[in-house]
């Protein structure tokens, strides 16, 4: 098993990349694409992981040898990707001298009302959105074997692959209100199910579902924020949703083995789906367009 030093590095190595990246994401596309920016990452990142499902599938059913080689051959697209991003550049900015040095100054009383709350949203939802491993480790119990569990995860990244990309250019279009409380009431369903599934039919219409979830969210979620945020605070503000995320994702897992230890499954996934739908209740009235400032109306948050 994979241990706890491992686990740090690779939490460590996610919180380092994930602001940065989506910073250069937000700063490169035009106004009005970057629904279709993010949409088009989702879909390459679930492509890969498609992909890299399909490999592991193959080398743990068909290779006989020792199980680290799946886990150092895993190692050479990290590699390849750090290659191919070398040559990237970022856009310079051209008003002012080059020399000035922007002064950051963050102060949460200073955001605007609407972006404090759809943080304080994205927290609330992320308590109930627990580990992965625990909607397989449901699956397991219904009689679904450990290499078709693999299949299980494969088929929530394709949904999400083919989902991602399309949803998120048409936020540009018609707004990320709907795609977001759509997402998360999905999601709410979709736990839901999980909490009297019973057989290996429901875990499979479930876990595409979940795909649904996802590829109506992750993309859509970040260009929101970069949408809203002011443009000199940016990547400031998109590594606080970051943060936001993952302060919640660790007391989440806790609270959703607590929940299944004590009351079953049940209650843990009644727990998610109540996150889910509470969330999703509260950004439908939180993005309600009469509500919505000028200065974040016509920015896709219709």
């Amino acid at each position: 098993m994979v241990g706890f030093g491992e686990q740090i590095a690779d939490r460590f190595g996610k919180g380092i990349r994930t602001a940065p990246r989506d910073a250069l994401i937000a700063d490169s596309a035009k106004e009005g694409q970057r629904g279709r920016a993010f949409g088009l990452h989702r879909f390459l990142d679930n492509a890969g992981a498609v992909t890299g499902i399909l490999i592991a599938y193959f080398l743990l059913t068909k290779y006989q040898g020792n199980i680290r080689v799946v886990f150092w051959l895993s190692l050479l697209p990290a590699f390849l990707a750090v290659l191919f991003l070398l040559p990237i550049q970022e856009k310079t900015k051209k008003d002012g001298p080059t020399s000035q040095k922007t002064k950051l100054c963050l102060s949460w009383h200073s955001l605007d009302r609407r972006l404090q709350g759809f943080l304080l949203i994205t927290l609330l939802f992320t308590l109930g959105n627990s580990s992965n491993q625990f909607l397989l480790l449901k699956a397991k119990t219904t009689g679904i074997g450990d290499k078709e569990v693999i299949l299980l995860y494969l088929l929530f990244n394709l949904v999400a692959a083919l989902v991602s990309y399309p949803a998120a250019r048409l936020s540009d279009r018609i707004g990320r209100r709907f795609f977001l409380v759509l997402g998360y009431i999905f999601y709410g369903l979709v736990y839901t199910g999980f909490a009297i599934a019973e057989g290996p039919g429901q875990i499979i219409l479930l876990f595409a579902l979940y795909g649904l979830y996802a590829g109506f969210t992750e993309g859509i979620e970040k260009a929101l924020v970069a949408d809203i945020a002011p443009p000199e605070q940016r990547a400031t503000l998109i590594g606080l949703h970051a943060m936001l995320v993952g302060i919640g994702l660790l007391p989440a897992s806790l609270l959703a083995g607590w929940l299944w230890d004590l009351f079953g499954s049940r209650a843990t996934f009644l727990f998610g789906g109540t996150t889910g739908f509470t969330a999703g209740i509260a950004m439908y009235f939180l993005l309600q367009p009469r509500g919505i400032t000028k200065k974040m109306s016509g920015r896709g948050v219709k």
